[in-house]
């Protein structure tokens, strides 16, 4: 990064975070990532969320500063973060703006730093509009920039929208999402997630061979996810039993959730007249999973039913015949564009993944017809050769969303332009003052 970027300090503002009580979803990831590539490039960053009770207040994670809130709160409700989600909210409304001011901004500012506050999903978007409010009262508005970012439409129907777009630039992370976003009325700027650059590291190939021969003659299917009807996880059996009834050699590796449509979803495989499954020892190494499939060749749908270890994610990816990511609403996409990293196919919708082109870094699938992607995975079925050519333009797409290259090529020259709509002065373009 440049001497303007070093000029910058990031807090990061969000319910999710690092912690295992913290992450439920895609944004305690996001944040996890985005943080550790804002601070490799030297500039001083902390995320602000709700994390262990039990943990730290205050903590150095790889070059991140974490910062707890609500502790006192999250002890009465050790489910996570989403338990007493109401009283965290209200608790953090109260007195976290004007901490955030007091402990970081005016620190920052003082430091010759101009501070970005990127505060993200709807929870947040009353502490921005707070937030900008205390810094106007202090007469420091122009001198922070306050960004909030919508990474799914959960909540939208609760928010301010008017107010927040006086407070806070605003961001999303998807062209699917600047439409959700754009039709209640305001315009916001596309900056889009990254994956961290270890993940484009090659599968190990001994390993994904390996997974190969435990299946035996039918090539794997992966789907993971929770058990949700956006996931199109019916429409992902039905096309299953298709394939089957015209003799296509697969079968299908699925790791849900505990999530009630499970059964709804064990249901439709068994009605499409498939041989259901599960694997219920634990998972834990590559030789786990090559057991598992070979002690089950002759069934068509296999749930793992224990946790699956995030270091075997990518050796299934590039193992499997394709990986099917092919919810009916993904924000961004982020399990198709990991799939891609490590030279998988992957069968994706039609909604936030910008990345994806059908039948040159993926196959994209544009309805909930089982017939329709029962029809494009037969196409790298019955044409292997097109299956490798996915494989390397994936790897090669995926190549240009690393953090790095997105910070770099997308998330400062976009806050430059938000500063600028914002009427915050962006280090470097500060008026020159003549002897």
């Amino acid at each position: 990064m440049d001497s303007t970027s070093s000029r910058l300090a990031f807090a990061l503002i969000a319910m999710e975070g690092p912690d295992q009580y913290s992450q439920a979803g895609g944004l305690g990831v996001r944040v996890s990532q985005l943080s550790r590539a804002l601070a490799a490039g030297r500039n001083p960053t902390r995320i602000y969320f709700v994390g262990d009770p039990e943990a730290a207040a205050e903590e150095m994670w790889e070059g991140v500063q974490l910062r707890r809130l609500g502790q006192e709160i999250s002890r009465e409700f050790p489910g996570g973060v989403y338990q007493g989600e109401r009283l965290k909210l209200s608790y953090l409304a109260a007195r976290f703006p004007a901490q955030l001011i007091s402990e970081w901004v005016e620190p920052q500012i003082q430091a010759g730093r101009l501070p970005v506050l990127l505060f993200e999903e709807w929870q947040t978007a009353a502490w921005a509009q707070s937030t900008f409010d205390l810094l106007c009262e202090r007469s420091i508005g122009s001198r922070c920039l306050v960004v909030w970012n919508a990474n799914n439409q959960f909540g939208f129907e609760r928010m301010d929208w008017v107010g927040l777009e006086q407070a806070a630039a605003i961001t999303t992370i998807s062209r699917h999402m600047r439409l959700l976003v754009g039709g209640f009325g305001v315009d916001p700027i596309v900056i889009p997630n990254g994956i961290p650059e270890e993940y484009l590291q090659p599968a190990d190939p001994v390993a994904v061979e390996a997974l190969r021969r435990a299946a035996g003659p039918r090539q794997v299917l992966l789907k993971i996810g929770r058990f949700h009807r956006d996931k199109r996880w019916i429409q992902a059996v039905r096309a299953l039993g298709e394939l089957r009834r015209t003799g296509a050699p697969v079968r299908m590796l699925v790791r849900g959730g505990n999530e009630h449509y499970r059964q709804d979803v064990l249901q439709a495989a068994r009605d499409s007249g498939l041989g259901v499954g599960s694997w219920d020892e634990r998972i834990n190494e590559v030789a786990d999973l090559e057991r598992a499939l070979a002690a089950t060749q002759d069934v068509d749908l296999l749930e793992l039913t224990k946790f699956l270890p995030e270091e075997l994610l990518p050796i299934l990816y590039a193992a499997s015949l394709a990986v099917l990511a092919n919810s009916g609403f993904e924000p961004f996409g982020l399990v198709g564009l990991e799939t891609m990293a490590a030279g998988g196919v992957a069968v994706v919708g039609a909604t936030g993944e910008d990345y994806a082109r059908h039948l040159h870094n993926s196959l994209v699938i544009e309805t909930e017809s089982p017939q329709e992607l029962a029809q494009v995975i037969w196409r790298v079925v019955s044409q292997p050769q097109v299956g490798e050519e996915i494989r390397r333009s994936a790897r090669a797409m995926a190549a240009t969303y690393s953090w790095p290259l997105v910070v770099e090529g997308d998330l400062l020259p976009r806050l430059a332009l938000l500063a600028q709509r914002q009427g915050v002065v962006w280090p470097g373009n500060e008026p020159q003052v003549r002897a």
